[in-house]
């Protein structure tokens, strides 16, 4: 089944392609020198039982408006990206649940098996990443439609907000924003600048997960006809998390080789040292965009430890995004 599986996926279209990839690196590499801000969201995972259209548009417009107040707060454009079409798989600490007495193997996401506690959902089942990788399809469909086709357009930004908070505090903090942001386009339009063209009415929106299932990443891994490289087409960027970034690991050595723009979870258990030799393996030739470290700590541990591996990294002089 294994085989047969990564058959299929071989032979499926790239779910991405290497010039939104590289459009992505630009903007990573403003963001990287201060000119932008990166913005990701979306589920811890992804899951096939709650997939439907609405869930994707949801996240797509609280994006949309997290992005607006963080755009008119601090001035700066705003890279949407999403962990959305392709966060299935969960990273497991034990290899195994005990409940009742009884012990089953880890649930490890939709990708690799099943939620229920029983034998057979557990059972680890290859035909799933097929399964998720149409999924994914079907999600970059909805997000490309949503910010292209009409939906992000910036005079629609009433109707971003979700009826569960319409009426809260933050609701209407939100509505007092929207008028701000209205009387801006008024002016602009008064003045003559154009508030139709496609840089008011679309948005550019990227996706992410973990590139945790190996043998998933390496079947969407295609050449670029135009430069001859590899990409990993199962999303824009990529990112290890804090139980596969070992440097001799072979996850950090499948991104080592890819020219997608990366990512790495740390936590409070990563030293100065060892994000330093994270940054060398990744990010060999300290290109600007191309590493961006995703800060995993609780309040506490974060002043104690998250000024040190600043400093280290402004030492070593890394070209890293935070």
């Amino acid at each position: 089944i294994l085989q047969t599986s990564l058959k299929r996926l071989r032979k499926c279209s790239p779910l991405v392609f290497a010039g939104e990839v590289r459009s992505l690196h630009g903007r990573l590499e403003k963001a990287c020198n201060g000119e932008a801000f990166l913005f990701m969201g979306g589920d811890c995972a992804e899951t096939f039982e709650e997939f439907h259209v609405d869930k994707v548009r949801d996240t797509f417009r609280v994006m949309l408006q997290m992005s607006l107040v963080i755009t008119f707060g601090a001035s700066l454009p705003v890279i949407k990206v999403g962990r959305m079409a392709g966060q299935f798989a969960k990273p497991r600490s034990s290899a195994t649940e005990t409940k009742n007495g009884i012990t089953l193997p880890s649930f490890r996401g939709d990708i690799v098996n099943r939620s229920d506690f029983n034998a057979e959902a557990r059972r680890t089942n290859p035909a799933n990443m097929v399964e998720a990788y149409h999924q994914s399809s079907q999600t970059l469909n909805i997000l490309r439609a949503f910010s292209s086709g009409g939906y992000a357009d910036i005079k629609r930004l009433h109707a971003w907000n979700l009826d569960v908070v319409d009426k809260t505090e933050e609701g209407s903090r939100y509505r007092k924003l929207e008028t701000k942001v209205e009387e801006s386009l008024r002016f602009m339009k008064a003045i003559g600048v154009d508030v139709t063209s496609p840089s008011f009415a679309t948005v550019d929106f990227y996706t992410a997960h973990e590139a945790l299932l190996l043998p998933y990443e390496q079947a969407l891994t295609r050449i670029d006809s135009t430069t001859g490289e590899w990409y990993d087409c199962s999303a824009h960027m990529l990112w290890v998390g804090e139980r596969t970034r070992q440097v001799d690991g072979a996850h950090v050595e499948f991104l080592s080789g890819l020219p997608n723009p990366i990512g790495v979870k740390i936590s409070d258990k990563c030293s100065p040292e060892e994000l330093i030799r994270i940054c060398n393996a990744l990010n060999p030739d300290n290109i600007p965009g191309r590493l961006t470290v995703i800060v995993r700590m609780g309040a506490s541990a974060l002043r104690e430890h998250l000024p040190g591996l600043i400093q280290a990294v402004k030492d070593e002089r890394k070209k890293v995004l935070w």
